[in-house]
Order: structure tokens, then C-alpha cells, then sequence
């Protein structure tokens, strides 16, 4: 793999997010003074306690106490769909997959999804397993298989001659290799088995994701009846929405059963598309994610996705033949701060995307999602313009905040 590691981050790095440096060590602290967003709404000149990895409700009485007046204080960012990160994706050895975890740790990211992408049954069978591993000693929240059984049509930045069809067999394969730690798969549905895997996934408590897809609007409505409960990338990787054929994207967004997935990048949405999937979705229905490939938090420059080589260029990343999109370089500090400063959706809103709802859609938010106590100390701090200055995560700080 081709890579420009050294490279200073074109998105800004906050300062200590390089390299593998270990947690700072931290006993009990009272954060105090700034906008913490809770559930509730937002409390100004708030106050957060936290002692050990948890967030409590009565500060300890030999609590550190940290002022942050004038900063946010959000809760830590749960990401359902990521392929990897600071030059190493998540289809590599156990090291490089720590590596991607903490280059979007450093970027408030405390709870992650890994996303495989499509290759040789064997080699994800194989993949499956050790990520397995990594889930088991948290340091991922599960696994995400993005294809191989998705459509030719719609493949995106997978190789063709990969592909499959969703055969229930297959697909158990992949469930059973991932050992419970499986948390969601990508699927054409309208392909031969697709109906029937959706089904498979469901029975075994792994979420059914329509994504890659060329399905017209009835065929998607018969695989949200089936239990599938997540747009995979609304928009991007299916047909347009149309008024005579209203595709997918309709299918999805009218279900309130169903959550949509949002690249919030600038590249992979235009503005107007987000605003319409918010305004008929509504925020409770959508998650930001950021699909990021190796590059993300690195530099531009030659990767490899899976089998495919992919050029990044001005932080923006294509397939070297065909010049398909090829996932993103996106951090979710840069898709909050987009969100609010250039969306103009509410912090609060904001929030909801980036944290509640997916650590809902995991089953995860009884301990993750939101500051509240009793819930892992994960958390973000961010400055007036939404900048990101310190990442918290279980209680120790993994990029501390510089403050006067």
C-alpha cells in the first residue's frame, strides 16, 4: 500500500492525535463552565463529573476541576460505517486496524464500527475473525460488511468480479466467522437470496442494510417489511429518486422504521440532499457516518481499498480506473462541524446523528450516546467555532485539551 504517513493532515490533526500514544491517566474531574449537551437540550454553564470510566451524578469531593467555560461539551461519536484510517484500513493485520481506530479516536470517534469491503470469501471469512478479536477486547464495537453481495450496477468502489449474490449460506459464513460480533451487512436486496438473507440477519440479531443497490421502490418496501432497517450511504450507490420510478431513496425515507446513513463531507451529498433527507427523515432517523477509507486523518496520495487502487486528491478519494468515488477522508469532527456551521442543522440535531442514534441502532445506548450517569465517560470538546480540542473516551483523556 502506497501511503504519505508523514504528511501533515490538509484537515488539521488536532495536536497529539499522531503517532500511538497511550491515554493520559486521569483520576476524578469536574469539567465546568461550558454548553453541555444532554438528552434534555443544553445546559449552559454546565458541569459533567466524572469518576473512573463513567460519567456520575454527584461529583467526587477530591475531583480535579477543569474549566472549559465557553467550549461544548458533546458526547463522544459513534461511527456504524468505517473502512479505516491513518494509512491502514480495517482489511489489514491487527496493528494497522489499532492504527485506523486511533487516528479516528483522536477525532472524537470513541465507538466504531469497522467496515470490511469486498474480497475473496476466504479472506473475509479470515478477516471476520481477527476483527472478532479486537471487538472481544473493545477496541471495535463489531463488524460491518460492506458487499460482496451487492449489485454490479451499483458496485461503487468494489471489484466487480468479487461480487455474489446474497446467498443465505454465504452470508451465514460471514455471521458465523464474526463469532456475535457481526453487527450489520450490507445487502442488494433485490438480487437471488436477498429477501431470504435479510431474514437470516435478522433472526441473528444483525442489523440488514439496503445499500448498493438498483432495487426500484416495491422490491425495497419488501425488504423493509423483511426486517432490514438501515440505508446504506442514503443517495449514493443506488438509483436517483425520479417521479415515475421513485427508486430506493423514496422507499427509505418515508419508513420510520428505517435509519439513514449520511456522508457529510461536501463531496458525496449536496446540501439540498441532506436538508431533504433530514426534513422527511427527520434527525431521530439519520446517522452520520464517514465511510472513510486508508487516507482518512493521513494525506493525499496512492491507496488500496480491498483489491482496488484508489487516488486521493485534494481529500477527496477515486478509483484509479474508472474514477469512481471511493469512499471518503472524513473524520466525524469534521462532519459535526460541518453539520452546524455550514448545514445549519442544530447542535443539538448534531448530536442526535452523530451519537444517539447510531449508538441506538447497536443496542449500545445504555453506555454510549449521550452524557448522562452511569454511561462510559465518552465525550468531545469542542471550542466556540466547533473545532475540535480534547477526546475523552472511558474516562482518560486520548487528546487533552490545551486550555490556559
Amino acid at each position: 500500500m502506497a501511503t504519505e504517513r508523514e504528511t501533515p493532515d490538509r484537515h488539521g490533526t488536532p495536536s497529539g492525535a499522531r503517532g500511538t500514544a497511550r491515554p493520559t491517566p486521569t483520576g476524578p474531574q469536574l469539567l465546568t463552565g461550558a454548553n453541555v449537551v444532554l438528552p434534555t437540550g443544553t445546559v449552559r454553564n454546565g458541569r459533567l463529573a466524572i469518576e473512573g470510566r463513567r460519567i456520575t451524578s454527584t461529583p467526587p469531593a477530591d475531583a480535579r476541576l477543569i474549566d472549559v467555560t465557553g467550549h461544548w461539551l458533546v458526547p463522544g461519536f459513534v461511527d456504524i460505517h468505517n473502512h479505516g484510517g491513518g494509512g491502514a484500513s480495517f482489511s489489514g493485520t491487527a496493528e494497522q486496524i489499532l492504527t485506523a481506530v486511533h487516528t479516528h479516536r483522536v477525532h472524537g470517534t470513541t465507538t466504531l464500527v469497522a467496515s470490511t469491503v469486498t474480497d475473496e470469501m476466504d479472506l473475509l471469512v479470515r478477516q471476520a475473525g481477527l476483527l472478532s478479536e479486537l471487538a472481544e477486547q473493545g477496541d471495535i464495537a463489531g463488524i460491518h460488511f460492506e458487499g460482496p453481495f451487492i449489485s454490479p450496477c451499483r458496485k461503487g468502489a468494489h471489484s466487480e468480479k468479487l461480487l455474489r449474490d446474497p446467498d443465505p449460506a454465504e452470508v451465514r459464513k460471514l455471521i458465523d466467522a464474526a463469532r456475535g460480533k457481526a453487527k450489520m451487512v450490507t445487502l442488494a436486496t433485490e438480487l437471488p437470496g436477498g429477501i431470504d438473507s435479510v431474514r437470516l440477519l435478522v433472526e441473528h440479531g444483525v442489523l440488514a442494510a439496503i445499500g448498493h443497490t438498483d432495487a426500484g421502490y416495491e422490491q425495497t418496501v419488501e425488504a423493509i417489511d423483511a426486517g432490514a432497517t438501515v440505508a446504506t450511504h442514503l443517495f449514493n450507490a443506488m438509483p436517483a429518486l425520479n417521479h415515475r420510478a421513485p427508486g430506493p431513496i423514496a422507499a427509505l425515507l418515508e419508513d420510520e422504521r428505517v435509519t439513514v446513513e449520511l456522508i457529510n463531507d461536501g463531496v458525496h451529498l449536496h446540501p439540498a440532499a441532506l436538508e431533504l433527507a433530514f426534513h422527511h427523515a427527520g434527525a431521530d432517523r439519520v446517522a452520520f457516518i464517514t465511510d472513510a477509507m486508508d487516507a482518512a486523518g493521513t494525506g493525499d496520495g496512492r491507496y488500496m481499498l480491498g483489491p482496488l487502487e484508489v487516488e486521493v486528491s485534494e481529500g477527496v478519494a477515486r478509483l484509479v480506473e474508472g474514477g469512481s468515488i471511493a469512499g471518503s477522508t472524513l473524520t466525524l469532527d469534521r462532519a459535526f462541524q460541518r453539520a452546524v456551521t455550514v448545514d445549519k442543522l442544530s447542535v443539538e440535531d448534531a448530536v442526535t446523528a452523530l451519537s444517539a442514534n447510531p449508538a441506538r441502532l447497536l443496542g449500545l445506548f445504555d453506555r454510549v450516546g449521550s452524557l448522562e450517569p452511569g454511561k462510559d465517560a465518552d465525550l468531545v470538546l469542542l471550542d466556540a467555532d466547533f473545532a475540535l480540542k480534547g477526546v475523552m473516551r472511558q474516562g482518560e483523556w486520548v487528546v487533552a485539551p490545551q486550555l490556559p
